[in-house]
């Protein structure tokens, strides 16, 4: 579906945002059985789903099928619940998309049969509401006041990426979900998102706050970005406000291209020129051209002591400044 979206994005900004609204909506009439029987009629084969203890398994036929051993299949797991499509030999070119969108349609059937866990996970990152309601939101979560809890910020239209107490939220940045976790919590390393800690249940909606930002900085070489990993930039973080003019250095990079920004990541974080070359497939002295070129558009050399400090932080900001998106 992200593919999907990027393809359409690029083609017919329209057709990407009529994309949007059938997932934020799609996923919100059926019950669980249902969506499976839609994924093993659509695959033409049997597709089951897991969650907690119970499984469901329908043949292609829309018949409920007895159970089977699913560990040989592909899975695709959303929290406790993990779905599959059971087809011999090589996968189908759709089963992908299946896969995702019966374990994003599943969850969002869930979170609204269980709405109270979903409510107090919202009043618990919702600075605006009162003691009140706060107190009655940790006592549903059954939270410890004093508990350190973490709080993971994902991408609403793909599987979370850790189990927890979710609430799935339609934001100026996007469709998001909040999800609370022990801190100790697996979290898939695959997919987007931003992580951080809270002292206590209190603390939840600076957490929430920090995990939105951080969320915009995973990429597809650091999909899941932490605040403890930042040190003192997470202060950077937080203070930045993309509304306020953006310095020249910030503005630059948010001209370049994907392509530019990755000659540029590995030219910083490369031991050298040539090993950048090795790690971009680029013969050495064209790299060493394009470096120089580079450092005269940006006005400094990135590779230099101040310049990579200059550099990290300006594509740090840049991030920060773009629209949140999966990856």
């Amino acid at each position: 579906m992200q593919e999907l979206a990027g393809r359409l994005t690029a083609l017919d900004p329209e057709a990407s945002a009529s994309l949007k609204v059938i997932a934020s909506f799609d996923a919100l009439v059926a019950g669980i059985e249902a969506l499976v029987r839609a994924a093993a009629v659509l695959g033409g084969t049997i597709a089951g789903a897991r969650i907690g203890g119970r499984t469901t398994r329908v043949d292609a036929d829309g018949r409920v099928a007895p159970e089977g051993d699913a560990a040989q299949w592909p899975q695709v797991s959303d929290g406790d619940a993990t779905v599959w499509i059971e087809r011999d030999g090589a996968p189908h070119a759709n089963d992908a998309m299946i896969l995702e969108r019966l374990a994003l349609a599943i969850a969002v059937v869930r979170s609204r049969r269980v709405e109270p866990v979903a409510s107090a996970v919202e009043v618990l990152i919702d600075g605006s509401r009162h003691a009140d309601e706060r107190e009655r939101a940790l006592q549903r979560l059954r939270l410890d006041r004093a508990q350190p809890l973490m709080i993971v910020a994902s991408h609403g239209d793909v599987p979370t990426p850790v189990a927890g107490a979710s609430t799935t939220l339609t934001l100026p940045d996007g469709l998001l979900r909040a999800t609370i976790a022990e801190p100790s919590a697996a979290i898939s390393p695959d997919r987007p998102a931003g992580v951080a800690v809270a002292a206590s249940p209190h603390a939840l909606t600076e957490a929430w706050h920090d995990a939105r930002s951080l969320l915009r900085l995973a990429s597809p070489r650091h999909p899941v970005v932490r605040d403890d990993e930042l040190g003192a930039l997470i202060l950077l973080v937080r203070a930045y406000d993309p509304a306020q003019p953006a310095h020249p250095d910030v503005d630059a990079l948010c001209e370049l291209d994907d392509a530019t920004l990755r000659v540029l990541d590995e030219l910083v974080a490369a031991e050298s020129v040539r090993a950048a070359a090795t790690a971009l497939s680029l013969h050495h002295s064209t790299l060493q051209a394009r470096h120089e070129a580079l450092s005269r558009m940006l006005g400094y050399d990135p590779r230099s002591a101040i310049g990579r400090t200059r550099y990290e932080t300006a594509r740090l900001l840049s991030r920060l400044r773009a629209p949140s998106r999966a990856i």
